[in-house]
């Protein structure tokens, strides 16, 4: 009797693990999606946020300065996060940052390459969406899939299967035929100021280091204990000391002259919290997926910055669709615009590494 007992007292527990396994399950899977649903929204609000805010008229904003305000609008949410998640007092919390981070340093240090590659790549980034329309740098800017992919098998060593490189090849290729009007004329018309070799050179350096940076994190992420929340503030600590530098080592003649906030007003705070944001979500998908999946999610992003850059930026795109039995590329008309096919490649490569 004792016995059949014990078996059952066993049974229910393995029932309540069971059960226990398949909520956190749900739940991650849940958060992978939410994740990766807000980033693509995200970097597509960015894309066309910052071409506005860099071709719009008035006084121009140094864009260095705006990259610094984003890590210091980081740190303060991120110090709020920690504060209310992690400490039971303002001395348990200080004594919990001393911990962390003064007393560990090598364990800082770790922060450190991608603090100061992150800084260089998002002073890219505006030199890119200065250059390039919304949908251009978009799509060049897709490139960094591939480069995420390579350093996920040298980094991580992470195997792909063939099938999964397939599916990236598939992807890219649906974003590559989204094909723009390769004249230029207007654009250059529009805006005489743009360099595009510039932004597109700019945007490839940056999708380089975008792959490096995003993989190296997502190994000092997940190879440690610490919250994601406490990494974003070791990331600020180096990064902003780093950001102070490069402004004024790049742009010290236009900040003596004008002030480091000019031509700074609600449309740049504005900016400043998008950016920042976009870093903190972008350390929840690392955590709750991975970069491979974070750069599918943000190719989505493509159509929206598409769709939208017709109407607010005045360019054309030309739409090609493959005619299977042919093996033949054909031109639609620019006035019937259909997004489906980068969508269907998106799902289905998306589903391929889920």
């Amino acid at each position: 009797m004792t016995e059949q007992k014990e078996e059952n007292i066993e049974e229910v527990d393995l029932e309540i693990q069971v059960e226990t396994m398949q909520t956190n399950h749900s739940r991650k899977s849940t958060l992978k999606v939410i994740t990766l649903v807000t980033l693509t929204l995200q970097n597509a609000m960015v894309a066309l946020s910052m071409r506005y805010a860099r071709t719009r008229p008035g006084d121009m904003f140094i864009s260095s300065t705006a990259v610094v305000m984003a890590e210091v609008f980081k740190l303060f949410v991120c110090l709020i996060l920690v504060y209310h998640t992690e400490s039971i007092s303002w001395k348990h919390f200080i004594s919990l940052l001393n911990n962390t981070i003064i007393k560990q340093p090598m364990d800082t240090l770790k922060v450190c390459i991608p603090s100061l590659v992150y800084l260089i790549q998002n002073n890219l980034l505006y030199v890119s969406t200065s250059n390039l329309d919304a949908a251009t740098y978009q799509v060049t800017y897709q490139l960094k899939i591939f480069t995420t992919a390579v350093f996920s098998v040298l980094i991580l060593k992470r195997k792909l299967l063939r099938h999964q490189w397939i599916a990236l090849v598939i992807l890219i290729l649906g974003v590559v035929l989204v094909q723009l009007n390769n004249s230029t004329d207007k654009s250059q018309k529009t805006y005489p100021d743009q360099n595009r070799i510039v932004g597109l050179v700019a945007a490839l350096i940056a999708c380089c280091l975008s792959g490096f940076a995003g993989v190296y994190f997502e190994k000092i992420l997940k190879g440690a204990e610490i919250s994601i929340w406490m990494r974003n503030i070791q990331l600020s600590f180096v990064s902003i000391p780093l950001g102070f530098v490069m402004c004024f080592v790049t742009d010290w003649n236009n900040i003596n002259n004008k002030g480091f906030f000019f031509g700074y007003d609600l449309y740049i705070v504005y900016l400043i919290i998008l950016q920042a944001a976009g870093g903190l979500i972008v350390a929840m998908v690392v955590k709750y997926a991975d970069n491979i999946l974070k750069g599918f999610a943000t190719s989505l992003a493509i159509v929206v910055a598409c769709v939208f850059s017709m109407y607010f930026f005045d360019f054309t795109i030309i739409f090609t669709t493959v005619n299977p039995s042919e093996g033949e590329v054909e031109p639609q008309n620019e006035e019937k615009v259909t997004y489906e096919v980068i969508i269907q490649q998106a799902k289905h490569t998306l589903k391929t590494f889920s």
